[in-house]
């Protein structure tokens, strides 16, 4: 059988998506003719092209565009200087159309920022930053005037994204293709040409994949007589109660917790383009430039979570609750193929979180075999990452992790099953920072039964843990309560209350809740939105204020401000003092 795997537009720039990759090693095995394609790279490359862009009108942009392209590809490193001294690039919005002319990305930088994140020497990845700026000018230009659903890493993600129907996307897709439909359709058109195959598996991991997807499934079926599945993330925690029979008009099948045993094979880059993919520098933010910048080869260390108790996690679902992990060797062997298939020795293991024992004997593996590798992913801080552990690690080429803080309070993290503490925490970061590895952590705000007082304490603790240098990068994010984690199976464990329990004919992931009425802190919950979307509970605080305030204050933490700054002070009204917490005194 001659099988079609598909990663629709658009997921990363700068590597590709794994998951058609370890498909691929699996049919193979099973004696099947496989081909596998990008077309969100494909796509990338055929728009931000000479002609592409002069067909729209941009002539500056496109006289620029392939020196820059060859720039983030590693491919014309001399480029570099004249991109960063700033005398290359145009730096204001391209025009066209009617609307107002807008304030540009360059116009929105800081120069003493800039010079601080990247000094006189970094010459090449202020340049990566500043062509990245470059190619998003383009994207916002084409988003403005010629195609509203364009942008570089996602794809009317707004038609996908927790929509309870079909209707909004399934009216999209009766319209007729956009420019930058066609250029998709054209590049679908050439791969079945050349190959035609019986199965064509269109992986969709993200929302901002879906109507890629479709568009693909709908030209698929009035062209092709080949069977047509959709799977991958998205289907397997959106539409596990689907109830949408006008789906089928672009697809045969949705695959649900299909194709387990791919883990189990080496995934294979080898017919995929790696000479397109761009190394991009959006943000400054450690952790960000490491996930966009350099082609990572992306793999699997283990299947699922070790853990998989996290109040917030979709736990009840397969790809975490079921955990299986190989040997020590069978991971390095897998590194060691990929690496002759791709020429690159940087990995990003992309592990719900990497079970720390496992991790230990395939570092212990990879000295052992005297092999020269770089390699991050995302961990639990625990206890078990001790100073000879990361010591270990960083030995054997780990550069960098991200792990979850999460609420930052002891009672918070016991009521959610966190399984660590605090100090736990900080000592994990203090061994990972002591060994040389970057530090990443993601934080939430907004569980249920969680004070303002709290929030305050966790931004305390963040503060001190940059002070000290322990952390280098985070992030905050709201708590969303989804229908396959703990707390929305049992919210009541949790002071919560699930409402409109019906299930949504096409995504069901995110749910309503409001609190119990034993938890005074919080307020009823607000109306559903006209369209039908999900709408959090109010607080008896401006909740977006505070996300606000904590982001500010984090971003700059990250910039080496405001640390002997009082927590207090970023937010827009007044909010308690905080509390002491493992490390040091309160601000």
């Amino acid at each position: 059988m001659n099988i079609l795997l598909i990663t629709p537009p658009l997921t990363q720039l700068n590597t590709p998506y794994p998951a058609t990759a370890y498909l691929k090693g699996l049919f193979v095995a099973q004696g099947h003719e496989v081909r596998q394609v990008d077309l969100g790279i494909e796509l990338a490359d055929r728009v931000l092209s000479k002609e592409f862009l002069l067909s729209i009108g941009l002539q500056r942009e496109a006289q620029l565009i392939e020196p820059v392209k060859r720039f983030l590809r590693g491919q014309d490193d001399t480029l570099g200087p004249r991109i960063a001294n700033r005398s290359l690039l145009p730096e204001v919005p391209p025009t066209g159309g009617n609307r107002p002319p807008r304030r540009g990305r360059f116009e929105q930088l800081d120069p003493d920022h800039l010079e601080w994140s990247f000094g006189v020497s970094g010459t090449t990845d202020k340049a990566q930053h500043l062509a990245t700026l470059f190619i998003e000018e383009i994207a916002d230009h084409i988003r403005e005037h010629i195609d509203p659903h364009f942008d570089l890493v996602r794809y009317a993600e707004y038609l996908s994204n927790d929509a309870p129907t079909f209707d909004p996307l399934y009216a999209e897709l009766q319209q007729p293709p956009s420019p930058i439909d066609r250029l998709l359709l054209e590049l679908l058109e050439k791969c079945v040409s050349e190959f035609n195959p019986d199965k064509v598996c269109i992986t969709v991991p993200f929302p901002g994949c879906l109507y890629g997807a479709l568009r693909c499934g709908q030209w698929l079926k009035a062209h092709t007589h080949a069977t047509i599945e959709l799977g991958g993330g998205f289907p397997n925690t959106e539409w596990r109660q689907l109830d949408e029979p006008r789906l089928y008009e672009f697809c045969h099948e949705v695959v649900i917790d299909g194709h387990p045993e791919a883990i189990d094979h080496c995934p294979d880059f080898s017919d995929l383009p790696l000479d397109k993919y761009l190394s991009m520098s959006e943000m400054t933010n450690p952790m960000h430039r490491l996930w966009s910048q350099g082609r990572w080869n992306k793999m699997v260390m283990a299947q699922g979570c070790y853990w998989h108790r996290c109040a917030f996690c979709d736990t009840s679902l397969p790809y975490i609750g079921h955990y299986s992990a190989p040997k020590a060797t069978t991971v390095v062997d897998h590194m060691e193929r990929i690496v002759e298939q791709t020429g690159r020795t940087g990995f990003h293991f992309v592990d719900e979180a990497l079970p720390p024992k496992l991790l230990g004997e395939v570092a212990e593996e990879i000295l052992r075999r005297g092999l020269t590798v770089s390699f991050w992913g995302n961990i639990r801080f625990e206890k078990a990452y001790t100073a000879e552990l990361c010591d270990l690690l960083a030995e054997a080429g780990m550069v960098a992790v991200s792990g979850g803080l999460e609420v930052a309070s002891d009672r918070l993290l016991k009521l959610m099953d966190k399984g660590v503490t605090i100090q736990q925490t900080v000592n994990a970061c203090r061994h990972l920072r002591d060994a040389g590895i970057m530090v990443h952590t993601y934080l939430m705000y907004g569980f249920p039964t969680e004070t303002l007082q709290e929030t305050v304490d966790a931004l305390e603790t963040v503060r001190r843990m940059f002070d000290e240098g322990i952390v280098q990068s985070a992030f905050w994010h709201r708590y969303a309560m989804t229908c396959h984690s703990p707390s929305g199976l049992n919210p009541e464990k949790y002071g919560a209350q699930r409402i409109a329990p019906e299930w949504n004919p096409f995504c069901n992931n995110e749910v309503d809740w409001l609190p119990l009425s034993s938890s005074p802190k919080l307020g009823e919950v607000a109306a559903r939105s006209a369209d039908g979307g999900v709408c959090q509970p109010q607080f008896p605080y401006d909740i977006d204020a505070v996300g606000a305030a904590l982001r500010l204050a984090t971003f700059n933490y990250m910039n080496g401000l405001g640390l002997d700054q009082p927590v207090r002070s970023w937010f827009p009204f007044h909010v308690p003092k905080p509390g002491t917490k493992p490390g040091g005194n309160s601000r």
